[in-house]
């Protein structure tokens, strides 16, 4: 009988551990070519060694505009998304225009990302203006790399009207680039990027920088913008810095995500960054003190009872 009560308690502590097991988590990224993927990846595991009872998996996706709609369908439990796109859609603005996704809370503002525009080094594109009558990649439907773009253009008077528009992801458009099959590229990606990091190192490029009145304009038309210097020695060939415009990436959920879960993983991304560095240097930038300054819609109310245990000062657009 001892046996036989051994034997059933194994096989309901087998039983169990498969259940937990089973309580697997999918974090929508973004292409390979960026840097979604990885830092997905790389929260990934964190959530898998530090967040008892659950599994993740990163997701290779469309990005931002794409992400917004898995988390609001209940496709994904985590997902990657500008704090633009994430903004448009919490409040129905923009590309959201009349779908507000109620749903939607963020968990943190993980690092801010910078568009990167790149030409080969012998290019005639010097500037913004010079892309008109060019072939140009503006990112992948439903990214915010082609929102960005869009709105950096528009913000300059220039439309899709004015050059051969592709629609492109990261590894695409340096393919594209490398063959001569477009004139520059779009990137809205932490930088370093490894899909330019590859192109840099077979190929002679040069990214084009934004003028002040061009800053000035985009950040008028789009308040979510914030200066962003491109360090000199970025890339291969890279000699001096560029100026350009960044913008935060916001780690969201669904408001239906239990509470104790989104503390859980909040708690882990902040106190186990080291690992994230490790696996990719955006995740330098991971800190309680940028998510709280660059967050753009309400936390999720266990995201919120971390930033609070820790004394974060949260603005009032931030609580649910």
């Amino acid at each position: 009988m001892r046996a036989l009560t051994l034997a059933l308690t194994a096989s309901l502590l087998v039983a169990s551990h498969s259940a937990v097991a089973q309580s697997q988590l999918s974090i929508a990224t973004g292409g390979t070519g960026g840097t979604y993927y990885p830092y997905g990846g790389g929260l990934a595991e964190l959530i898998k060694k530090h967040v008892d009872g659950y599994d993740a998996v990163a997701e290779v996706t469309g990005a931002s505009v794409e992400n917004m709609g898995l988390v609001w369908r209940g496709d994904s439990d985590l997902a990657l998304a500008l704090a633009d796109t994430v903004h448009q859609g919490a409040t129905g603005t923009g590309d959201f225009e009349g779908r507000k996704l109620e749903n939607i809370r963020a968990i943190a503002s993980i690092y801010p990302n910078a568009v990167q525009i790149v030409t080969m080094a012998d290019s005639d594109i010097d500037s913004l203006d010079d892309l008109e009558g060019k072939v140009v990649s503006v990112g992948a439907p439903g990214s915010g790399t082609e929102l960005n773009a869009r709105a950096i253009l528009e913000a300059n008077g220039i439309s899709y009207d004015d050059f051969d528009p592709r629609r492109l992801n990261f590894n695409e458009t340096a393919d594209a680039l490398r063959d001569g099959d477009i004139d520059a590229g779009f990137w809205s990606v932490g930088p370093p990027t490894s899909s330019i990091l590859n192109l840099a190192t077979t190929s002679d490029v040069r990214l084009i920088g934004l003028s002040d009145e061009e800053v000035a304009k985009a950040r008028e038309d789009e308040p979510v913008f914030a200066l962003y210097e491109l360090k000199a020695g970025l890339y291969e060939g890279m000699e001096e810095a560029v100026q350009t415009l960044g913008v935060p990436n916001v780690l969201i959920a669904s408001s239906e995500m239990d509470e104790e879960l989104a503390y859980q993983i909040t708690k882990t991304l902040f106190e186990q960054t080291d690992e994230l560095i490790a696996i990719h240097p955006a995740a330098n930038d991971t800190t309680v003190e940028f998510s709280v300054n660059s967050t753009p819609i309400a936390f999720h109310p266990g995201a919120l009872r971390y930033y609070e245990e820790v004394g974060a000062e949260v603005q009032d657009k931030q609580r649910p």
